[in-house]
């Protein structure tokens, strides 16, 4: 499984990349692979606040339907609205072109609370 180092991992399999006070989250690797062929996201809305924990979304596959739980609490300000259209990406490219949101985030130590690559390999692999 591809898990990168320098993004934090929460324990629902979700990425968050920091830059600045906004992540950039998407589902790991991990996510993808165990759900299958993706064929519908439910996307937050620009706006939107969330709560670190809480579900802000859902991924449909062939296999199932899992909800998006926020790795951070704050205000969504962009949404990847590529993925309408071709969900796939999420398979294709979690890393990178299947990225979900970005949150302006309340708190840094919401951070601290995530795993690390070393911590989430820890998990996947244990």
């Amino acid at each position: 499984m591809n898990v990168p180092d320098g993004l934090r991992y929460s324990e629902d399999h979700e990425w968050a990349a920091a830059d600045g006070g906004v992540v950039r989250i998407g589902i790991t690797d991990y996510a993808q692979d165990a759900l299958g062929d993706v064929v519908y996201v439910e996307l937050p809305q620009v706006g939107d606040r969330v709560e670190q924990g809480e579900a802000f979304g859902e991924v449909e596959s062939t296999k199932s339907v899992s909800e998006l739980f926020a790795p951070v609490g704050g205000v969504v300000t962009e949404v990847n609205d590529e993925l309408g259209g071709s969900p796939q990406r999420l398979n294709e490219d979690p890393y990178g072109d299947g990225w979900i949101c970005t949150v302006a985030f309340d708190e840094a130590a919401d951070l601290d609370r995530l795993l690390d690559a070393d911590g989430y390999r820890g998990l996947i692999e244990g």
